[in-house]
C-alpha cells in the first residue's frame, strides 16, 4: 500500500511539473525602422522569418512608417544600401528566439563601420497594439 501511495504521489508530481506554461500570442507585430546614422539608407528591407518587406529609403535620423508582420522576433535579417554598398545584419537564426507578440516595435539600425559592411540593430518595444 505504501508503494502504491508513493508511486501515485510521484506520478502526480510529474504531471504537475510537466504542465505547459501559457504561450504568448505569435502576433501580429507592427515594426518600423529608425535610421540612427548620419547617412541615407536606400532599399531598406526586413525579413522576419516568413515575411519580407521593403521600407524603401530612410534618410539620416528618420523613422519609417509601421508595417504589420504576422510574426516578428527580437532580431531580424535587415539589409540596406549605403553609398552604393550593401550592408546587412548578421544572419538572424529564429530557432530559439521569442516572438515579439502583439506590440509596436522599432528596429534602430546603424552601420558598424567595419570592413564587413554590417548593420547593427537595437530593438525598442513601444506598446501593445490596440
Amino acid at each position: 500500500m505504501k508503494k502504491l501511495l508513493l508511486f501515485l504521489t510521484v506520478i502526480f508530481l510529474l504531471l504537475i511539473a510537466c504542465k505547459k506554461s501559457g504561450l504568448s500570442p505569435v502576433g501580429p507585430t507592427d515594426i518600423r525602422v529608425m535610421n540612427i546614422t548620419n547617412v541615407q539608407m536606400t532599399n531598406v528591407t526586413i525579413n522576419t522569418y516568413d515575411s519580407t518587406f521593403n521600407y524603401g529609403t530612410i534618410d539620416a535620423g528618420d523613422t519609417s512608417e509601421y508595417h504589420r508582420f504576422d510574426r516578428a522576433y527580437q532580431k531580424a535579417n535587415i539589409s540596406a544600401i549605403i553609398n552604393g554598398l550593401t550592408y546587412k545584419t548578421d544572419t538572424a537564426i529564429y530557432t530559439w528566439q521569442h516572438y515579439l507578440s502583439t506590440v509596436k516595435a522599432t528596429y534602430q539600425i546603424y552601420d558598424s563601420l567595419d570592413a564587413h559592411r554590417r548593420l547593427g540593430i537595437y530593438l525598442i518595444l513601444e506598446s501593445d497594439i490596440k
